[in-house]
């Protein structure tokens, strides 16, 4: 049983750079082919991109040497999956609630895992920058499903565009998270809500501080581990 015990956090050390480009191709596929798919109306689009999140979430548990994370996933999968209870179980805003909150949970488990793999001592890869990408990507979808959780609760919360449907919120919260994310601001769509206005100026204050952090730690770690 110890030897048993001994081997997970081995076996882990091996599959911990590859697994982040494996995350890395799944969240691609998930975010740039498949949503936008989904949003045409292709039918088996967002079945596709469900599965791959999935797909993305169980690689992450298999990487993850945290329980707590892993707790955060489960709690958030079965928050998700009982927002699909029939309507007479409870509202449909506890079951928006749920969903989206349950998306959040899940999602930012997986940034605090990829993040411990990527900022962890040890010499700078590939890999690891792919899994810088992978976090980077993966705060746009959070806050994405945030912003979904605001506009299906408000559905005036931003203007410039229609009320939110099941095809179309994930393809347009996405775009706009994105747009965001890297303060590129198109302006087509505008936050006009409170809160809406709110979580996009944290937002934008997020992703030039993460991409400032993420280049000064990887350096930082990179000079460290020549010197040894």
């Amino acid at each position: 049983m110890d030897n048993r015990r001994r081997s997970i956090p081995a076996w882990q050390d091996r599959i911990s750079d590859p697994s982040l480009t494996v995350l890395l191709v799944l969240q691609f596929c998930a975010i740039f082919v498949a949503a936008p798919l989904a949003a045409k109306g292709l039918p088996l689009a967002r079945t596709v991109a469900d599965t791959l999140v999935l797909a993305v979430l169980a690689v992450v548990v298999m990487l993850s040497r945290k329980w707590g994370a892993i707790v955060v996933i489960l709690l958030g999968l079965a928050a998700y999956v009982a927002s699909f209870l029939p309507p007479g179980e409870w509202s449909p805003v506890l079951g928006t609630i749920a969903r989206h909150g349950g998306e959040m949970l899940a999602l930012s488990a997986l940034v605090w895992v990829v993040a411990h793999a990527v900022y962890a001592p040890g010499r700078i890869t590939l890999q690891r920058l792919q899994g810088a990408i992978v976090v980077f990507l993966n705060l746009a979808v959070t806050f994405a499903a945030a912003y979904s959780l605001i506009w299906e609760l408000i559905p005036d919360a931003f203007a410039n565009i229609a009320a939110p449907t099941t095809v179309h919120e994930v393809a347009n919260t996405l775009y706009f998270s994105l747009t965001t994310l890297t303060t590129t601001g198109y302006g087509d769509i505008v936050p006009v809500d409170p809160f809406a206005r709110s979580l996009a100026n944290l937002e934008s204050v997020i992703g030039p501080l993460f991409l400032a952090i993420t280049v000064a730690r990887l350096v930082s770690m990179e000079l460290a581990d020549r010197r040894r």
